[in-house]
């Protein structure tokens, strides 16, 4: 395999890199911070209290090995995820293709429902007309021929903007700050089930894909980039965990005042709890922002996918990207969540991070498709450890699930 020359870059090509390094992080991070990240974290809040931090604790850990390794072997290898399971066994990659589009345009119908909500608690619109205004403005996003750049000045200021939002209602909850750091490292309940689950909800499916892709077509590769790419599979995880631990503290200092979430909409009763009804429009923007910039990554990746299959989808992928999310929004329109929809793709989900993490860990051994570039050793382990894990909840999930569809 043969590396690009050193090459010396003008200080215009230097803050492009940089801006496309930041936004591939923040692509990763707010693609895994989606309406179902916000209902997740309280509600586990809730059932576990101050040991959950543990669980957020223990859950980086794996986090960040798993994304190591993804973001590596792309860059390594210059491949997509697809094509390097395709080098490690010949139509692998068609099927994890076919599981990404599948579960990506499943969860995007979740995101496009989750951002209309969004919109109707901000403004009062009705769910349907929030969505179709969610699309419309990730469509632009697209139409633009600086598409890429565009997206990573987008999730950059929209999750710069999450941040701030979740930060102020921790403050104003006065979570016991004290207990939590405690029991993060000397938990009183250990819940094996939640760090899976945080673990796929945060590195599962598509989400650790999407900015190792975005890197790659940023033309951020090979083994000269390896410092960047490391340091930027870290920033993603550390964005995302760090909104997880403010939205933590955020429920926690809610339940602790003796407040029962609404099961409905859990992360909602944080938000209205701490600051009323200003609290409630809040959550709106919170809530949209989650689902549009979810939109924008989820659309994005799973197009991704399908780019090395065909050279008329590589060529019109912008259009691709648009179609995915207007057919996304046509479906939740007019027929709805799709509930068997969505439960069929969360237990199909559950499996794409091991088969997919377990192929980067097969190529990341293999001269042929690495070349002489060594994976340490560390990070083989780690990964295996993650493979594991999720493999056990993806089968446990998969077992429990399929009942309910027939």
């Amino acid at each position: 395999m043969s590396e690009k020359e050193p090459q010396i870059l003008s200080e215009k090509d230097k803050k492009s890199r940089r801006n496309s390094l930041i936004g591939a992080a923040f692509l990763m991070a707010t693609s895994a911070v989606g309406p179902g990240f916000l209902t997740q974290t309280a509600v586990f809040t809730e059932s576990l209290l101050t040991s959950f931090g543990f669980v957020i604790l223990a859950s980086i850990f794996l986090d960040i090995g798993a994304q190591l390794n993804v973001w590596r072997i792309i860059a390594v290898s210059r491949k997509r995820g697809q094509e390097i399971a395709n080098a490690v066994l010949p139509g692998l990659g068609f099927v994890v293709a076919i599981f990404i589009v599948i579960g990506g345009l499943a969860f995007n119908i979740g995101n496009i429902g989750g951002a209309g909500l969004g919109v109707n608690a901000m403004l009062g619109f009705d769910t349907r007309v929030g969505a179709v205004i969610t699309a419309v403005i990730a469509i632009f996003i697209f139409m633009s021929k600086e598409a890429g750049a565009a997206m990573d000045q987008i999730v950059k200021w929209l999750g710069a903007l999450l941040i701030i939002l979740i930060a102020y209602v921790m403050f104003v909850s006065q979570p016991p700050v004290g207990e939590a750091i405690q029991h993060s490292i000397m938990p009183l309940e250990l819940d094996f089930y939640a760090i899976i689950t945080i673990v796929g909800g945060t590195v599962g499916g598509y989400i650790t894909f999407s900015g190792g892709h975005r890197l790659l077509d940023a033309g951020i590769s090979g083994k000269e980039s390896i410092p960047e790419v490391t340091r930027t599979s870290v920033m993603g995880i550390l964005v995302a965990s760090f909104i997880r631990i403010m939205l933590f503290l955020a429920v926690l200092g809610v339940v602790y005042a003796g407040v029962s979430l609404n099961p409905d909409n859990p992360a909602a009763t944080v938000f209205e709890y701490a600051a009323g009804q200003f609290g409630y429009r809040m959550f709106g923007i919170v809530l949209w922002v989650a689902g549009v910039t979810s939109v924008i990554g989820a659309a994005y990746t799973s197009v991704s996918f399908l780019r090395s299959f065909h050279p008329k989808i590589d060529q019109y992928y912008r259009y691709w990207i648009i179609g995915f999310i207007v057919f996304s929004t046509t479906v939740f329109v007019f027929i709805g969540q799709a509930v068997a929809l969505l439960v069929l793709a969360g237990a199909v989900n559950g499996l794409i991070l091991p088969l997919t993490l377990g192929s980067i860990l097969l190529a990341a051994h293999n001269p042929r498709i690495i070349g002489d570039y060594k994976h340490p050793i560390w990070l083989t382990v780690f990964g295996t450890i993650v493979v594991l894990l999720t493999a056990y909840l993806g089968i446990r999930t998969l077992i429990q699930t399929l009942p309910q569809l027939f």
